[in-house]
Order: C-alpha cells, then structure tokens, then sequence
C-alpha cells in the first residue's frame, strides 16, 4: 500500500510540474509577444515615414485581434460606452427622436410617442437646422445624435424647416430619460388570438412581455403569437424570465459552457408560470438572434410552441462586460449556450454566413441530431430552424430603391400636409387613388435602378466577352438586352402591391407611431397568416407538437384575413 501511495504522489507531482510547464511556457509566449508588439511599435512611432496616429493605430491593432476570435468580443473605446449601455437597458438622456439623412439633409424620421420631441409639436419630415444654434448641415448623424442627448432634465434648443411653412421653427425641448419599449405593441389581432410583438430583450422585457400576456387573457385569449422576428436578443436572464411564463417553475431554460468555473451554469425557471396549456406560435426569422434563440429553441425542446418562419440567425455565445483601463471596456466572449434538449445553436463556422450574417451553408457531417421532450428530431449547426417553413419574400429591386432614396418616406411627408387624420391602422388602406398620387409624386424626380435580372444579365454578358463568344452573338445579346431592360412606371403597376405596403406603413406610422406600423402590417402578413391558419387546425398543431408529422403542409397563399 505504501508503494502504490508513493507512486500516486509521484504521478501527482508529474501532473503538477507539467501543469506549472505549462503555465510558465504560456506566460512566457505572452510576454515574448508582448515585448515584440512594443518594440514594433517604437520602431514605428519614431522612423515611419509620416506621423502616425498612436491611438487609431493601436485600436485599429486591437480590433484586428478581436476579429480573429469571433465576431461578438470587442473594444469598447470611452466614447462608445453611452451607445453600448443603450443597447443592454434600452435607456439614454435625450429628446425621444430617430433622425435620417434626406438629400444631405438631417431629418426627424420618427419621433417617439409621447416623448420630449412628440410632446414639443417636432414631426417625421422635419429638416434640423440648428441645435443649441449651432448648423448641422455639415454634421453626420452620429454627430448630430450626440448633440441632441444629454442629462435629463437639460434643455436643448432645435430650429427647423418643416416642408409646407415658409419659416423656420423654434423649439426648445427638455431631455428626458428616453426608454425604448420591448413590447411596442400586442393586441387581440382576430377571433380570440393574441398578438405580442417583442423587440428587445433590454431590462424588463421578460416584465413586460408578461404583462402584456396576462391583458391578453383578461380579453379571453384564446392562441397567442409572439413575434420575435428581428429581435437581435439581448439579456440572459430577461430570456429565461420570459420563458417562465410558458412553462413550469424549475425547469431548465439554457446552461452555459465556458472555461472558468464562473461562466459554467444552469438557468432555471424561479417564477410559477401563468399559463402552460395556451397553444403558441413563435414567428422568427434570420434577423431573431441570441436571446430571441433562447426562448424560440427552449419552448421547441419542450414542445411548448410552434415556431414559424425562417432559420434564426444562430448566436450561442455569450458575452460578458470586462473593465479595461482608463474607463474602456472589452465586451468578451466567455461561453457558449445549450438549450434544454443540449444542442447549441451557434452557427458552426463563422466564415459561412448569409448577406445579413445569419447561418449559411452547413454540411451534414457537421450537424448532429438531438431530441425534444416528446421525441421530436432537432439539429444543431447554427439558429433554430422552425417547424413550420414560410419563404422570406424579397423586395424588388424598384421598392428597395425608393425607400433607400426616400420616396416613400417623402410622399408620407407630403399626405400628412393634405391630410388631417386617417382610418384606424387595421382599417387604412393605400387607394387606387393615392397610389395614383405618389405615381404622380415621382414624375419629376430622378430615381433608376438595376433589376436583378438586369445585374445577372450583365454579368452573363462580361462572362461572355472574357470567354469570347460575345462577338459570335452580339446582335443576339443586344436584342435581349433590350427586351430585358426595366420600365420604371411599367414597373410601379407590376410592384404596386409591395410598393403600397410600405407606403401604408410609413403614412400610418405618422399618425399612429410605431404601434400602428406593427398593426397595420400585420394585415397583410404571410407568417401571422401561417399562425391563424394553424391555430383553426387543432389536431395539426397537436400532431407538430407530438411529432407525428413532419412539416406541416399549409398554404403560403393562405387567405387567411385579420377580421
């Protein structure tokens, strides 16, 4: 015994010299690197050709560092925190107001309701002239936003230029502490279901939405629908708070994975639930993100929900906020989440991502297959994906170009000149005759485009050329070329469905705020259709919901209406 004793020791002190090997070899590459970086940057500093900007440089160092890591830890600068605290509480000292660039123009593009600037009489249109009488003219956006924040309590002064009055306007408005709702909207949307769009998971979103949830039984809901489409997530725990409303106390929400003990736990529901047997449909897309994936992968490992519309953006990481020197901050990947079936959702490889740097390509040799409660098949490999499919619809490229030019925007301008008030949101609609107006409205004004048949063609065309065949058929291509080529008015009638969508939302987002925009284009909207649809057809919910069937077969075209 005494033998064997001595050989564990021994093995013990094998075990810990290698472990101090490592340590010491591992403070040693740092400090060589360390060393290396500084002398590099001497040398710079005092033999480089120009003079260098010391702190750009290093920053510019730093992010460079960051980036290889992943693309969630980064530095933030002193000047940068105001806007990072905004994003995690929701809260900032300001005037209430989202403003845009028109025609190099600063204008307020929506100013929030019941807020400073709402309350001081400032409209979606006005033009900023000068702030504390200082020209913005020549000031970026961000510039101008840190001139309109401020201490609540302060007063700032604006002059303005509102299209239609020949002088321009003074307004002094006093600051307040501005807090962004996550929950802008909810309502009975039709035949006893209940609607709550959540757009955020800052302080009290989980409060928030639970509120909203229990006003909703209390006008004998029946189906409910939380729409987390482009949430890009936020808070751990508002995640877990929220999920407590649907499902019972001390169930596992997410755990997290780290390397330090520290950022190893297991989230729990603490809350008795308010109701665990309401049918519920989840709308989700490539914009729902981090939290948003908490909650939409949770109640599907539990069979809690239903979630329709795209694969979600696929975000498992977590990050936490470190203090650095000198009142700068690293926001710092320190774990990785895993939902109650024990798949992660975050995206496999970095490098494969969409346009809108949600989840690419995967290959099957990548992905695994996991269970939910009732024995469902999920997978890992980057974002939820729904139980029920609905194809994102795609704007042409002639209604992308006159929101990004500000045609919808200014045509919304112009309408609220002529027109006092408007039916309600679920009510109003873009008429023959106002349509006709804003075909009207764009005569004079200078806006092109390139559809994406026209980008393809192109680019078949050079394709051509570089191979050398275009030569043999030339005349060929000019014929096409000419058949293919746009028509700007003739496209305003082939669009027009699409085009007065969005001329609807931004007219009633001027009389109703942000939350007659959502009412209003739930009208219209394929997903919500989806829901409604699914919520009249018990025994296929239940069947998605026990797993015995697979995708549910329902008609993208439905006509399902909001009544």
């Amino acid at each position: 015994m005494k033998k064997i004793n001595n050989k564990i020791i021994i093995f013990c002190f094998i075990l810990s010299g290698i472990g101090l090997w490592a340590f010491v070899e591992n403070n040693f590459k740092i400090a060589k690197n360390l060393d290396i970086y500084f002398t590099l940057f001497k040398e710079l500093n005092y033999y480089y050709v120009d003079e260098i900007n010391p702190e750009k440089l290093i920053k510019t160092s730093i992010d460079g560092m960051l980036e290889s890591l992943d693309p969630y830890t980064s530095y933030i600068p002193e000047s940068e925190l105001d806007n990072f605290n905004f994003q995690i509480t929701g809260q900032y000292g300001g005037i209430g107001a989202l403003i845009r660039k028109n025609d190099n123009a600063a204008v307020i593009s929506e100013p929030y309701e019941n807020f400073p600037a709402d309350k001081a009489g400032i409209k979606a249109g006005d033009i900023l002239v000068k702030v504390e009488g200082k020209n913005v003219n020549n000031k970026n956006i961000s510039e101008i936003s840190d001139m309109l924040k401020g201490t609540p309590g302060t007063e700032v002064e604006l002059e303005i230029r509102r299209p239609g009055v020949n002088k321009t306007l003074k307004r002094k408005i006093t600051r307040e502490k501005i807090t962004i709702p996550n929950v802008p909207f909810f309502g009975i949307i039709c035949d006893s279901i209940g609607y709550i769009r959540l757009t955020g998971f800052t302080t009290d979103a989980g409060k928030d939405v639970k509120e909203a949830f229990i006003s909703l039984k209390k006008m004998k809901m029946k189906y409910f629908i939380l729409d987390i489409r482009n949430n890009p997530g936020g808070l751990l725990n508002e995640a877990v708070y929220l999920s407590s409303i649907f499902i019972p106390k001390n169930q596992l929400v997410v755990s997290t994975k780290g390397k330090v003990k520290a950022t190893c736990k297991d989230y729990y529901t603490e809350n008795d639930p308010v109701d665990t047997t309401i049918p519920i449909a989840i709308l989700v897309n490539s914009g729902s993100a981090s939290a948003s994936e908490i909650v939409a992968g949770c109640l599907q490992d539990l069979d809690r929900a239903v979630i329709i519309g795209q694969r979600t953006f696929g975000k498992g990481l977590v990050q936490e906020k470190r203090p650095l020197s000198y009142n700068t901050q690293l926001k710092l990947t320190v774990a990785k989440y895993y939902i109650p079936s024990g798949r992660c959702i975050q995206a496999l490889d970095y490098s494969r991502r969409n346009e809108d740097g949600s989840v690419g390509y995967i290959p099957d040799s990548l992905i695994s297959e996991f269970r939910t409660k009732n024995g469902r098949k999920i997978y890992n490999g980057g974002g939820i994906k729904p139980d029920i499919k609905v194809q994102d619809e795609n704007l042409s490229n002639l209604s992308l170009n006159l929101y990004a030019k500000n045609f919808i925007f200014n045509f919304a301008t112009t309408f609220v000149q002529d027109h006092k008030f408007i039916a309600k949101p679920q009510y109003f609609r873009i008429t023959d005759t106002i349509y006709s107006e804003f075909v009207e409205f764009l005569k004079n004004k200078d806006f092109d485009y390139t559809t994406r048949t026209e980008d393809n063609f192109n680019k078949l065309i050079s394709s051509a050329k570089h191979e050398k065949y275009y030569s043999n058929a030339e005349n060929e291509f000019e014929q096409l070329k000419v058949k293919l080529s746009h028509d700007k008015f003739k496209d305003l009638i082939s669009f027009k469905t699409e085009i007065s969508e969005l001329l609807k939302e931004e007219i009633v987002t001027r009389f109703y705020y942000e939350r007659g925009r959502i009412e209003a284009s739930l009208i219209d909207d394929n997903e919500v259709k989806k829901a409604i649809q699914l919520f009249k057809q018990e025994k296929e919910y239940n069947s998605i919901l026990n797993g015995t069937i697979g995708d549910l077969a329902i008609d993208s075209k439905s006509n399902e209406k909001l009544k």
